[in-house]
């Protein structure tokens, strides 16, 4: 589904990127993880068309979408879910699900998506009515996964799912995403929480100092010494 080749890039004349190159297959879940400061979150934002690229290119089901904007992103498919908390804390459930499908054109059938979405995940229907802030922390997860599945897409890049959250609020966060992928949503993910998320994904790929170290299958990876070696201050040859 994605392919990005030798990509270089960064803010401004600040370079992030080294040549990341990797290939992401349908319907699957994807970790990317690597130190602080490896790029991770670049990456996303370089897909997402926020990020300057300098060289390379970015592959969309064999389509070209280097150097796009996000809507032109959303209008092919694919939805962002940064970092932190990104629901409307004083709005309800429900308004936040509809600001998820503000830039389309047709609302009725935004209206429809909202209704399906809330029956795939029951708690949102249950406290459509609640302001989001009245949520645990693993709901607003939830709420903001909802509203990136509005626009009907078949890519979803979401940026540390688990960051402020207990052991069983990212267990229920991860269980909806295998949920998604088993429903053909292909899923890129950045994840500081290597063990657990490379345990339910099916592809994990490492970054370090903006370039691509390894890349394969998640138990591989999840068995390779070098992962572990990378995380207390070492380096991969």
């Amino acid at each position: 589904m994605l392919e990005l080749k030798d990509v270089h890039g960064g803010y401004g004349k600040i370079t992030i990127l080294n040549g990341v190159s990797f290939t992401i297959p349908n319907a699957s879940i994807t970790t990317v993880i690597g130190p602080n400061g490896a790029g991770k979150s670049t990456v996303f934002k370089a897909i997402f068309g926020l990020l300057n690229i300098h060289s390379g290119q970015i592959l969309l089901d064999g389509k070209d979408i280097t150097r796009q904007t996000p809507r032109q992103m959303i209008a092919h498919g694919v939805t962002y879910v940064p970092q932190g908390r990104n629901v409307v804390p004083q709005l309800s459930v429900y308004h936040n699900l509809e600001l998820g499908g503000i830039t389309a054109s047709d609302q009725a059938k935004v209206r429809e998506r909202i209704e399906m979405v809330m029956d795939q995940f029951p708690m949102l229907r249950q406290y459509k009515d609640r302001k989001a802030i009245e949520l645990s922390g693993g709901q607003q997860k939830q709420l903001e996964v909802a509203r990136a599945l509005l626009l009907d897409p078949k890519l979803i890049l979401i940026d540390e799912p688990s960051i402020g959250l207990s052991p069983n609020l990212v267990q229920e966060v991860f269980q909806t995403l295998i949920r998604l992928r088993d429903e053909g949503v292909t899923i890129l993910m950045v994840e500081q929480n290597a063990k657990a998320a490379l345990a339910m994904s099916d592809y994990g790929l490492v970054l370090e100092l903006g370039q691509t170290r390894m890349h394969d299958e998640a138990s591989k990876l999840l068995a390779d010494p070098r992962v572990g070696q990378l995380f207390l201050g070492g380096h991969i040859e």
